[in-house]
C-alpha cells in the first residue's frame, strides 16, 4: 500500500522510542534505569484523582464541547490572569488530549506549505516534526552551552528571511533547561515588533523552575506582541499529569477558532473527567506543585556536580526544567572493545549496554555533542545511574 508523500522519512518520537527499548528491555529481564523519558517520578496529587473519581460518578463520561469544558477554560483563564498577568476570555482558549495537540492544533492553523518557521536549538523533538506536518519549513537557530542555550536579537534578527512566517520558543526548555530573563525575552521582542511573526510560546515547565526565577511570558512585554502570540501549556508536568492528556492554548480568538474547529473534526474533545480534574489542580492547593519543583531543584543540583567530575563530559547549570544537557564530545574517539565511539548515538548506546543505563542522544535534539538526561527520578536512581556511566566511562580506552 503506497503511503502518503508527507510521512517519506518521518521519524517517530526519539524520546519515545526510547522509552519503549526500556521497556522492552526490562521485560526481557534486564536492569535498565530509565533518564530517557521527561515524566515526573511523583504520583497525580491525590485530590486530583479524587476529582475525577467524583466526575465519573456523577456522569462526566460523555462527549464534552469540543474546545473543552466552560468551567476549565474560566478556570484557566482565572490562573493565566493569576499567575501570569494575561487577561484572556474563555473564548480565547482551547483545552487539548495534551500540550502536543494544542502545538500541533496551532501549526496546523497557522502553517501554510513553504513557511519557516524559527526554531531555537537544541530543540524539542516535535517542533520540526510538526512544522513538517503542516507543510512548514523548519528553521533552527543554533546556540551552544557558551550562549546558555539561549538566542539573542541579533541571532533573531540574522535568521529572518521573506519566508520566515513564525518562531516556537520555549522557556524554561526541554531539552536544555534554559530559562530566558525579561530582559532576554524583551531584546527578542524589540526584532519581533518590527515583524509580522506570529509567536508560538510553549510554557509547560513554567512551576518547574529554580534559583528563585520566576518564568515570564513574552505575550506579557508588548501588547502589540501579544496579539500575534499562541501560550501553549497544560498539566503534565506542574500536577504529575503525563497519563491524563490535558493541556490548553491561549490566543487570538481567530485562531482559538480555528484550533476548535481543527480539533472537532480529530480528537472531538478532551476526556470529560479528565477535564474536571483539571479544574481542581488549577483550583486547588497548590503545595504538591512546590514540593515536586523543590525535589528536582535538589536532584539537579547532585546531577550537575555528578556529571561534571566524570571525565569527559562538562555540564551548565540549568534554570528550570528536569533535563541537563550535558556535553558528551569529549568523549567521543574513545573505545569500547576496540570500536570507537564518534556520535551522541554511539555513546548513548554504549551506556545502555555496559551500564544499564537509558538516555537520549543529542542528535535528537539538533546538537550531536550532547546528550539529556532526565532526573525525573529518585535521588537513589540519579546515585546508582550515574555511578554506572561513571564506571563504563573508565572502562573506555
Amino acid at each position: 500500500m503506497a503511503l502518503a508523500r508527507r510521512m517519506a522519512g518521518f521519524a517517530g518520537s526519539p524520546t519515545l522510542g526510547a522509552s519503549a527499548m526500556v521497556r522492552t528491555l526490562r521485560a526481557q529481564g534486564r536492569d535498565i534505569i530509565d533518564f530517557g523519558l521527561g515524566e515526573p517520578d511523583f504520583a497525580t496529587p491525590g485530590n486530583i484523582i479524587r476529582a475525577a473519581e467524583h466526575a465519573m460518578a456523577e456522569g462526566f463520561t460523555k462527549y464534552t464541547p469540543p474546545a473543552g469544558l466552560p468551567a476549565l477554560r474560566q478556570a484557566i483563564a482565572d490562573k493565566l490572569h493569576r499567575e501570569n498577568g494575561l487577561d484572556y476570555t474563555p473564548e480565547q482558549i482551547i483545552v487539548s488530549c495534551g500540550a502536543k495537540q494544542a502545538l500541533y492544533n496551532v501549526a496546523m492553523v497557522l502553517i501554510d506549505p513553504g513557511d519557516e518557521i524559527l526554531i531555537p536549538g537544541p530543540y524539542w523533538v516535535t517542533y520540526p516534526a510538526q512544522v513538517l506536518l503542516a507543510g512548514g519549513t523548519p528553521v533552527i537557530i543554533p546556540t551552544t552551552v557558551a550562549d546558555d542555550f539561549k538566542i539573542t536579537g541579533d541571532m533573531l534578527r540574522r535568521a529572518l528571511t521573506p519566508r520566515t512566517r513564525g518562531i516556537i520558543l520555549n522557556s524554561p526548555c526541554n531539552p536544555t533547561g534554559a530559562v530566558y530573563t525579561p530582559e532576554e525575552l524583551d531584546d527578542l521582542a524589540r526584532v519581533l515588533l518590527d515583524t509580522e511573526l506570529f509567536i508560538i510560546t510553549d510554557e509547560i515547565y513554567e512551576h518547574i523552575i529554580f534559583d528563585g526565577i520566576r518564568q515570564t511570558s513574552i505575550a506579557t512585554l508588548h501588547p502589540a506582541l501579544k496579539t500575534r502570540t499562541v501560550v501553549v501549556n497544560g498539566f503534565s508536568k506542574a500536577y504529575a499529569m503525563t497519563g491524563w492528556r490535558l493541556g490548553y492554548c491561549a490566543g487570538p480568538r481567530e485562531v482559538i477558532e480555528m484550533c476548535d474547529r481543527l480539533q472537532s473534526q480529530t480528537t472531538s474533545n478532551p476526556t470529560a473527567f479528565a477535564q474536571v480534574a483539571g479544574i481542581e489542580a488549577l483550583t486547588g492547593p497548590q503545595d504538591s506543585v512546590r514540593t515536586m519543583a523543590q525535589a528536582f531543584e535538589e536532584r539537579r543540583n547532585f546531577v550537575v556536580a555528578r556529571l561534571n567530575a566524570i571525565d569527559g563530559m562538562t555540564c551548565n547549570m540549568p534554570r528550570g526544567a528536569f533535563y541537563t544537557f550535558p556535553k558528551i564530545a569529549g568523549l567521543f574517539g574513545r573505545r569500547a572493545q576496540g570500536q570507537p565511539l564518534l556520535t551522541s548515538t554511539d555513546v548513548v548506546s554504549y551506556f545502555l549496554e555496559a551500564a544499564g543505563v537509558a538516555l537520549v542522544p543529542g542528535d535528537a535534539f539538533g546538537d550531536d555533542h550532547y546528550m539529556r538526561l532526565s532526573y525525573a527520578s529518585s535521588m537513589a536512581e540519579l546515585e546508582e545511574g550515574l555511578a554506572r556511566v561513571d564506571r563504563a566511562v573508565q572502562q573506555l580506552t
